[in-house]
């Protein structure tokens, strides 16, 4: 994760309601959102190095800013997302047109196949886990592993709290997953143990949890997750990895956090 993909807040705020975190009568604070934003840009230019690059947000789309859901990117092809609701469908083409210009393959679902980026597909060098029922469809992962040649075990998500995968399972450089066992049904949870020793999965508290604690980015040993997470970040700290406490709670109005905020280019 040597090269990240993101968009300015410059038109984020709370204008429609389609997760359990959205309220329109919880407005952001732009002047806030900006501050966060660039504190984000900041740690993860000049304290761990990432090559930050970037999409032009686009008045009238609020969440453009959560580039984790333009798609996913692997070995030069990119797979734009294919967005359930409405709301978000106009994204689509601008993250489309960026892949684009920048030179990627890009190999496009059909717009009923619902697919919502690397918000849903998350995994290690020899598996990836994909998130579906609440926003992407299950059927988009047998397409995906024939378009990238990658094996990847779908993982139903049953709380609408967590509606994204990466908002609930975040998988660490060194084989580790920091995960929240109640964001997934009991077939998901088997797989997952099934699939990650023990002492590499790092459950977080619920408390934690709802801080978006697992919404984190982790580049080499270093981790870029909420404030408000003090039993992660002491798990974190156990396992040798280097924690980034962020004031995000802007985005948390959104449902989004560290990892939504960022598209892995690599």
């Amino acid at each position: 994760m040597s090269r990240l993909l993101m968009c300015r807040p410059d038109y984020f705020g709370i204008e429609y309601e389609i997760n359990p975190w959205m309220r329109i009568s919880n407005a952001s604070n732009p002047t806030t959102c900006q501050a966060q934003w660039q504190a984000l840009v900041h740690v993860l230019e000049e304290d761990i190095g990432v090559k930050v690059e970037y999409i032009e947000p686009v008045h009238g789309l609020p969440d453009l800013v959560f580039t984790a859901n333009a798609g996913i990117v692997a070995r030069g092809k990119a797979v734009p997302s294919r967005f359930r609701h409405p709301e978000r469908r106009r994204e689509e083409q601008y993250f489309e047109q960026w892949f684009e210009r920048h030179g990627y393959e890009v190999v496009r679902l059909d717009p009923d196949l619902y697919f919502e980026g690397a918000g849903d597909l998350l995994g290690f060098a020899d598996v990836w886990f994909g998130g579906y029922r609440q926003r992407s469809d299950v059927r988009a992962y047998t397409v995906l592993t024939e378009i990238f040649h990658k094996e990847i075990l779908p993982l139903e998500l049953i709380n609408p709290k967590f509606y994204h995968l990466d908002t609930c399972f975040c998988p660490l450089s060194g084989g580790d997953v920091l995960y929240f066992p109640g964001a997934f049904d009991s077939y998901a949870q088997t797989v997952i143990e099934a699939r990650i020793e023990s002492t590499r999965r790092v459950p977080v508290p619920s408390v934690e949890a709802e801080r978006f604690a697992c919404n984190a980015v982790c580049v080499g040993r270093h981790v870029v997750l909420p404030t408000g997470c003090p039993e992660t970040t002491k798990l974190l700290e156990g396992k040798g990895y280097l924690p980034h406490q962020l004031e995000l709670d802007e985005f948390l109005k959104a449902g989004g956090s560290a990892k939504c905020l960022t598209l892995a280019l690599d």
